[in-house]
């Protein structure tokens, strides 16, 4: 039923509020509401924040859109992990509707006197709600009582009177303790926050089989790595400034139809496999490839990366080999075909002979158990990130069960969505718990592509899941990476390194490695899914062949800056120029200074551009008119800057600014 005042479109909402909107520690939110009444009096809407615990936080007074009739915004921040609720709070604003018309009427000099007793009617009651036990209402109610006198004074000319009650102090004291009538509540509505590392993150991906594997000189023979000598890469991880390492699947890998090198179904014997066809005689999910070591070798792994600031991500794959103990002691887990046969995985023209696909039809109630022991498994050896394969082959109902399992118990336990699909799956998976989700940013390169993509992740769909901007993956090698030469490299990190709160990079990407198995494909030649990769860190380093100094420099910046830290607070800017984007984002800190940073990059990897970039000084918390000190990041030079602005990017020498604004002194 509507309200006496009518509250619509409450926002965020997810699922009509059936689940939680997504929310962060110490990162503001949003909420909006359509709130109108009849007639012409005015009104006033406000948003109250509902703890864990339930403690109801200081309402925030919602302010009225410049543009949208009748939508009113409030920005809210909770303080702490755990459920939240909301509701917006609108109500008849007699104080309101009195100053507007006595602005139009007493200068007008319409019904002047009766404006004036109203007005002092409507103080008094102000008065007579203040609490005489805060010392503050003190000072407020002296304020108020010599503004009724000075409005009760006939001697004292209209403007001088209604001067009094217009005053700052007056309207300071009016909006803080406003006359409320017609009161509406809507809500209770759901928000969760998480823990900040669910908002902010930096990955980085590698296979730990490939970290200090040895290849013999003479027999070619390769000696797989462990996570002993794994261990010891995590330092040049960690000084590069990522807080979380991830893992492919480090279990058992299956021996029936092994695919080899570069995917091919003929494997020789000393081929490894794929990491994702998962399970054999040696065990399976709750199980450890013999090669990396024992549970004992990973607690060493998880506790070392711990101590360099690394949360250990490892890979959550809800399949199996065709050897994987699951088939033999659960084959109705599994589709079978007419013929009897197991269906393997596809996903034409893609064929995965060695994965067959978890089928949920038969027991749900046995494979949900099984997950769950699973999950709790790795959590018990100190995971606390899965990053999940393919969560959209699997039902959505079935993530929603588990995630709410976990976070019952753990939640500061986060999942990363794997799920390159459909908008409207990927968006369900978030709704229903997911943490982060993988997202279309490998494949938006152009200028207007990145603006809209910016505009979607951060304003359109934040409620709903949160980006990760992977700048590759082993399965995907993009055109622009494969074409663009080192330039690609910068141009394609800084914008996922400042784009979006959380970025990753699989392994290789600081070393250029560029090189697809054939024209047209997003797959890595001699691709470390099906092989051992073994490189040379010291070579490149030595060499200077490594973009590992500037993702150091990036992350490095991430961490300086709050701005870059969220999600909500993308502005879009302009330039003269087809292939140069422009974008900021800004943050209040505590005490009241903004944290500023434009970001210009030149998303063409062969030419130099030259352009006029034009800012929205306002989006900037600046006036049109006044200028600042643009202090790039990444070369330390600096430039004064206005709202429009000419900028030359050589992507061969630095393709983008990373400008922090600051005011001359």
């Amino acid at each position: 039923m509507v309200g006496r005042i009518p509250i619509m479109n409450v926002a965020p909402l997810v699922d009509l509020g059936r689940q939680p909107a997504k929310a962060t520690v110490g990162e503001p939110f949003p909420v909006t509401a359509t709130v109108f009444r009849e007639g012409h009096d005015l009104l006033g809407a406000e948003v109250v924040l509902i703890g864990p615990g339930g403690q109801r936080r200081p309402p925030v007074r919602m302010t009225k859109h410049a543009e949208v009739p009748d939508l009113y915004e409030a920005w809210v921040t909770p303080d702490a992990e755990g459920p939240w609720t909301f509701e917006v709070v609108a109500w008849s604003d007699p104080l309101s509707t009195w100053q507007h018309h006595a602005a139009l009427k007493v200068p007008a000099g319409v019904d002047v006197e009766l404006m004036f007793l109203e007005g002092t009617l409507l103080l008094d009651r102000v008065l007579a709600s203040l609490d005489p036990r805060d010392p503050s209402s003190a000072d407020a109610a002296q304020v108020l009582q010599g503004a009724i006198d000075a409005a009760r004074d006939t001697e004292r000319p209209a403007a001088a009177r209604l001067a009094v009650l217009e005053s700052p102090e007056v309207t300071g004291i009016l909006r803080t303790h406003p006359i409320r009538e017609l009161l509406t509540v809507e809500g209770p509505y759901p928000a969760y926050a998480d823990r900040a590392r669910a908002l902010f993150s930096s990955w980085y991906e590698f296979f730990p089989r490939s970290e200090g594997a040895v290849k013999d000189p003479k027999t070619g023979a390769v000696t797989s790595g462990s996570f002993q000598t794994a261990a010891k890469r995590l330092d040049a991880v960690a000084s590069m400034g990522f807080d979380v390492i991830y893992l492919p699947p480090i279990h058992p890998i299956g021996e029936v139809n092994r695919k080899g090198r570069n995917n091919t179904l003929h494997p020789e014997p000393q081929d490894t496999g794929s990491p994702w066809a998962i399970g054999s005689k040696d065990g399976g999910h709750d199980a450890i490839h013999p090669d990396l070591g024992t549970f004992e070798d990973f607690d060493a792994f998880v506790a070392r990366a711990r101590d360099l600031g690394l949360e250990v991500a490892i890979d959550l794959a809800l399949q199996a080999a065709p050897d994987h103990p699951w088939v033999t002691s659960h084959p109705e887990w599994f589709t079978t075909r007419a013929d009897g046969t197991i269906a393997y995985a596809e996903n034409p023209p893609k064929k995965y002979q060695d994965i067959y696909p978890v089928n949920f039809d038969n027991d749900p109630s046995g494979i949900c158990q099984e997950v769950l022991r699973i999950v709790r498994l790795w959590m018990s050896h100190g995971v606390r990130i899965f990053r999940v394969d393919n969560p959209h082959t699997k039902p959505v109902a079935f993530w929603e069960w588990l995630l709410k399992e976990v976070r019952r118990t753990d939640p500061d336990v986060l999942f990363l969505s794997e799920a390159f699909t459909r908008p409207a799956m990927m968006r369900a998976l978030g709704a229903v718990g997911f943490h982060q989700s993988y997202t279309y940013f490998t494949w938006r390169t152009a200028k207007w592509e990145l603006e809209e993509y910016l505009r979607e992740v951060s304003h359109e769909s934040d409620h709903l899941m949160r980006p990760n901007f992977f700048v590759n993956t082993p399965d995907i090698l993009h055109a622009f990476l494969q074409y663009g030469g080192p330039a690609a490299f910068k141009i394609r990190a800084t914008i996922a390194a400042t784009g979006s709160p959380s970025w990753g990079v699989y392994a290789g990407y600081e070393l250029y490695e560029h090189v697809a198995v054939r024209p047209g494909s997003e797959e890595y030649l001699d691709s470390e899914k099906y092989q051992i990769r073994i490189r040379d860190w010291d070579a490149a380093d030595r060499e200077g062949r490594t973009l590992a100094p500037y993702l150091t420099r990036l992350n490095e910046i991430r961490r300086a800056h709050p701005a870059l830290q969220l999600l909500r607070n993308v502005s879009i800017h302009w330039s003269d120029d087809e292939n140069v984007l422009v974008f900021s984002k800004r943050h209040t800190l505590p005490g009241g200074a903004d944290d500023v940073v434009i970001v210009v990059v030149n998303v063409d990897p062969h030419a130099t551009r030259e352009t006029t970039v034009h800012l929205d000084m306002t989006a900037l918390g600046l006036t049109e008119h006044e200028s600042f000190i643009a202090h790039d990041e990444i070369t330390g030079s600096e430039w004064n800057w206005g709202a429009h602005n000419y900028v030359r990017l050589d992507p061969f020498h630095e393709p983008a600014h990373i400008l922090s604004v600051r005011r001359p002194r």
